[in-house]
């Protein structure tokens, strides 16, 4: 297993209701979802207060071995899971060998920073705190892109699977899934076709220019993007063309123009 899977030895098992950490404790140690669900909780006048439910891909825990400081919020495993834990010597060797990983995460931080100003400028405005669940209860109501064929669609994803149809609006779009972290979806909405959570939140983008088509991978993708069978280098633009055949990780699309 070790051979197919280089976080092997850092992988554990944690049940539901394991508290991971406490705010106000030193860390040692960050942590990557592979499987489960886990609650990031922060101390308030009444209590705790769920400030986020992170699930597979997401990271945490890193701000502590970074900064060298006490952990800011408490984390708490609410989903029977899989977790790999990287330890703070681990995770430097790790960046050095892989710098990709450093992108990833400087985008996730950016994404936070983003959404903690969205919540700041909400409390400001109102006087009143944001509400913290908002996130939890959105992937089940999750808004998707599927529907029918518009005419003003710049182009358009078929899943063959179900039939719905995913149209791209705009010159430059996005597809993945929901993200529960920051309670954005991207443009091409895949959610509710990826209910095993095996394509990236931000997976692969579509570029139009010329009235040409182009796809990339996102950076930090893990679970691959795939033309007509052949595997894409991460952010290179490759031509597409309709008829073809998209697959994200095992999720099968495909691409039609409007003519």
């Amino acid at each position: 297993m070790t051979e197919k899977n280089p976080f092997a030895k850092f992988l554990t098992h944690f049940t539901a209701g394991h508290v991971l950490f406490h705010e106000g404790e030193d860390g040692d140690d960050m942590y990557i979802i592979q499987s489960g669900r886990v609650a990031i909780k922060k101390k308030v006048k009444d209590g705790d207060t769920t400030l986020a439910v992170l699930e597979k891909g997401d990271f945490f825990g890193e701000m502590a071995i970074l900064e060298r400081m006490p952990r800011s919020a408490s984390a708490e495993v609410i989903e029977d899971g899989d977790l790999i834990v990287i330890s703070g010597e681990v995770f430097g060797d790790m960046i050095k060998a892989n710098p990709e990983i450093a992108v990833r995460m400087l985008r996730k931080q950016s994404i936070r920073l983003r959404d903690t100003n969205r919540q700041l400028e909400n409390l400001l405005a109102t006087g009143a705190l944001p509400s913290p669940t908002a996130s939890e209860s959105a992937p089940a109501g999750a808004p998707g892109t599927a529907g029918t064929l518009q005419t003003e669609a710049k182009a358009y994803f078929i899943s063959p699977s179900t039939g719905n149809v995913f149209p791209v609006f705009s010159n430059e779009a996005l597809l993945g899934r929901f993200d529960s972290v920051t309670g954005q979806s991207p443009e091409v909405d895949l959610t509710k076709e990826d209910q095993s959570r095996n394509i990236s939140r931000r997976h692969a983008r579509i570029v139009i220019k010329d009235g040409k088509f182009f796809l990339a991978e996102e950076i930090g993708t893990m679970n691959g993007t795939f033309l007509n069978g052949k595997k894409l280098t991460t952010g290179v633009l490759t031509p597409m063309h309709d008829g073809d055949e998209v697959t994200l990780c095992r999720l099968v699309l495909n691409f039609k123009t409007p003519r």
